[in-house]
């Protein structure tokens, strides 16, 4: 079973059509700009619990949703 993502123009819809889409903080103290984007890439705090997320619909209305998404069980808050 998928997660269903409820999108505000065309209703509830599998994970399977959106792109998730979340810019990470880099730290400053990294200057060499390979590294920078090896850290954007690779390295995410992965936190617990709930979470504000942003998920593009690619398959449907191509706009952005905002949720938010305990991490822990898949639960749109």
């Amino acid at each position: 079973m998928s997660i269903q993502i409820p999108c505000p123009h065309c209703g509830k819809r599998p994970l399977e059509e959106f792109a998730f889409g979340e810019i990470f903080d880099v730290p400053e103290s990294i200057t060499d700009p390979d590294v920078r984007d090896i850290d954007r890439a690779f390295m995410h705090n992965n936190p617990e619990g709930p979470r504000r997320e942003a998920w593009f619909h690619t398959y449907g209305c191509r706009r952005w949703v905002y949720l938010t998404r305990d991490t822990r069980t898949d639960q749109i808050l």
